[in-house]
């Protein structure tokens, strides 16, 4: 009677493992793009002056991108001040075969923006006192 049982669970068992397809996506959604489109990329101003690069992509806890981490300033990353613009702020558009970022910003107006630091204890992004 228990191995009759233990299989009929066992059989139960494999039949809902099959009919559930699980939580992964079978096709990327037509509108959606990879992070690296943002990640890494030059961000430019309206007169193609580069402003800076994004750093690190803002997510919220339902999955929405909710802005970006830009370095402005300094040189090969020295005295580079990060701030965080929105998401909606940043303009992307094909040149050239290549992801191609604008800001309607100047490098000027982003360097007077507050400053943000990294703080690896809670993995966040945190208000950089020493750049404001």
């Amino acid at each position: 009677m228990k191995k009759a049982i233990a299989g009929g669970l066992f059989v139960l068992a494999l039949g809902n493992a099959a009919a559930y397809g699980g939580s992964a996506e079978k096709a990327a959604a037509a509108e959606s793009w990879t992070v690296m489109n943002y990640y890494k990329q030059a961000v430019y101003d309206p007169k193609e002056s580069k402003i800076g690069d994004i750093d690190d992509v803002l997510v919220d806890k339902s999955g929405k991108i909710t802005g970006l981490i830009v370095g402005v300033g300094g040189f090969l990353g020295a005295g580079e001040k990060d701030v965080i613009v929105p998401f909606s702020a940043v303009n992307m558009t094909k040149k050239n075969d290549k992801w191609w970022l604008t800001l309607d910003e100047t490098k000027d107006s982003l360097k007077s923006a507050a400053g943000f630091k990294y703080d690896k204890a809670s993995t966040t992004w945190v208000p950089d006192t020493r750049s404001n």
